[in-house]
């Protein structure tokens, strides 16, 4: 139980890697928040974890609303008393080739992937700050560090929040919080299995070990990065992707 005792928030936690993390944090004895704009999913996934012990508090909130994203922080810290651990995986894609992209579509994308972290980053800093005590871990991309035909807008935001994280990180070391990153391959979700069968086998040729990644796998490298073995690594991309980029 390396996390009795704290208080993992996590976005975008109502499928897939955040539902992953959630549970992979619960198991090893954390309190875990989670947000999510989906509130009928963000339930079940609360209703099935504390099936298995854990303690799981759900929040609905949109997270390019400082607004909501506030009001959420300052809920779970009062019931809580403490956030130990943000990571923020809330994600959406709007892919199409840039001379056909909506400006919606590209607002709407780095709306949620890259102002989202800054907002929850923003609002649990100022607590963090106080208990001199925090870890961060921003969920990226390998599209963010190779790019990707047709998504240009998801590259940006992810890129994007590799400049924050490392940024975040110079501005916070010495208050004993670290800020890192995880750049996914392509995990087995639900945003994967809508490719079509052709497109996924296009894939699998690119990723050496010839297989898509599985979203425990991605939490269990954000567990560690939130671990006491993790205490002196800050500010880096840690790459979870088959050997699809190296």
């Amino acid at each position: 139980m390396i996390f009795k005792e704290k208080v993992t928030l996590i976005t975008g936690a109502s499928q897939g890697i955040g539902e992953a993390i959630a549970e992979e944090f619960g198991r090893a004895g954390a309190t875990v928040v989670l947000v999510d704009i989906q509130k009928g999913k963000l339930d079940q996934v609360a209703s099935r974890l504390a099936g298995m012990g854990i303690r799981a508090i759900a929040y609905e909130a949109d997270v390019t609303k400082s607004s909501q994203v506030t009001e959420v922080t300052e809920e779970a810290i009062k019931s809580q008393g403490r956030i130990d651990h943000l990571i923020n995986n809330a994600g959406i894609t709007r892919d199409s080739l840039l001379l056909r992209m909506k400006e919606e579509d590209w607002d709407s994308v780095v709306g949620v992937n890259l102002k989202g972290s800054f907002n929850f980053t923003r609002a649990v800093l100022k607590h963090m700050f106080s208990a001199r005590y925090g870890r961060i871990v921003n969920i990226s991309s390998v599209v963010g560090l190779m790019g990707n035909f047709g998504q240009s807008n998801y590259a940006a935001s992810k890129a994007g929040l590799i400049g924050f994280s490392k940024s975040v990180a110079r501005e916070v070391a010495t208050r004993g919080i670290t800020v890192n990153c995880v750049a996914p391959g392509y995990i087995g979700t639900s945003m994967t299995e809508k490719l079509s069968q052709d497109v996924q086998k296009a894939f699998l040729e690119i990723i050496p070990m010839r297989r898509f990644g599985l979203p425990v796998e991605v939490a269990r490298v954000v567990k560690f990065l939130c671990s006491e073995d993790a205490a002196y690594i800050t500010g880096q991309v840690i790459n979870v992707n088959g050997g699809m980029y190296m």
